[in-house]
């Protein structure tokens, strides 16, 4: 699944405490990020391939299957950093042919494809690794399938939910739903961007935000500290794909350098 952190380097992660929080040692170019004394890890075993920045969901039933490819290459040639792919009621087979299809479509881009909740497609399609759900499977299995050399990312929602995250597996975070959304059936309420901010403020390590975000509150978002917003409808659904996903990146820049600033 890509080149990524040797095997050897899982058992080379030393921490150290300091001030009452505990950093990770960097090791062969992997860093354990550190912990705001709340438990709480991320660890970027795959530094250089994992950029938060725009992550675009691709989601079947926004973007429609035989759009999708089209979608997904103007997207990662106009700013678009991570892909995923997301399809609730698709067949495993034509899953794995779809990650096959955005696996031609991204090759020699640099973007990486995900899988949204099944590690089967990921391993049979030879997606770059999976994006899961606290009902999924656990990010230790999936890591154990997988190998050291995948991205796992992990949904969040509440300081709980972050304080179970596994030390050293988990690739990065997904915090949200931050507003409402007609792309994906939540139960929960949103936690707004004050329960972001709460959220992002204890988890050190690549955090992007989802749900409801588009050119006019992706700047809000990143202002709570985040390191990158995801999207679905806000590029599947729009007319001209590559250029809002060139706004949103450009969005997403500024608000970083903007908040570096203050």
């Amino acid at each position: 699944m890509g080149a990524g952190l040797p095997r050897e380097t899982a058992h080379e992660i030393g921490t150290e405490r300091h001030g009452g929080a505990r950093i990770g040692a960097k090791a062969n170019g992997a860093s354990v990020c550190r912990s705001l004394g709340t438990g709480v890890w991320i660890t970027h075993m795959t530094t250089g391939r994992l950029d938060p920045t725009l992550y675009l969901i691709a989601d079947a039933g926004v973007c429609g299957p035989s759009a999708m490819p089209g979608i997904v290459a103007a997207a990662a040639a106009n700013g678009t950093t991570m892909v995923q792919l997301r399809d609730k009621e698709g067949s495993t087979g034509r899953l794995v042919d779809t990650v096959r299809e955005l696996r031609e479509v991204l090759a020699g881009t640099g973007v990486p494809l995900l899988i949204n909740d099944r590690v089967d497609v990921a391993l049979a399609g030879d997606a770059n690794g999976v994006h899961l759900g606290q009902s999924d499977m656990t990010p230790e299995d999936a890591r154990a399938l997988l190998g050291l050399d995948a991205l796992i990312g992990l949904t969040v929602r509440t300081r709980e939910e972050a304080a179970r995250m596994p030390h050293g597996v988990v690739d990065y975070v997904s915090i949200g739903g931050i507003f409402p959304t007609a792309t994906k059936n939540v139960r929960e309420r949103p936690i707004g961007l004050e329960g972001l901010a709460r959220l992002a403020a204890i988890l050190d390590g690549p955090v992007v935000a989802i749900s409801g975000i588009d050119e006019t509150n992706a700047a809000e978002v990143i202002a709570t500290g985040v390191d990158g917003i995801a999207v679905s409808s806000a590029i599947c659904a729009a007319e001209d794909p590559g250029a809002v996903s060139a706004r949103l990146a450009a969005i997403v820049a500024r608000a970083r350098q903007e908040r570096e600033l203050q």
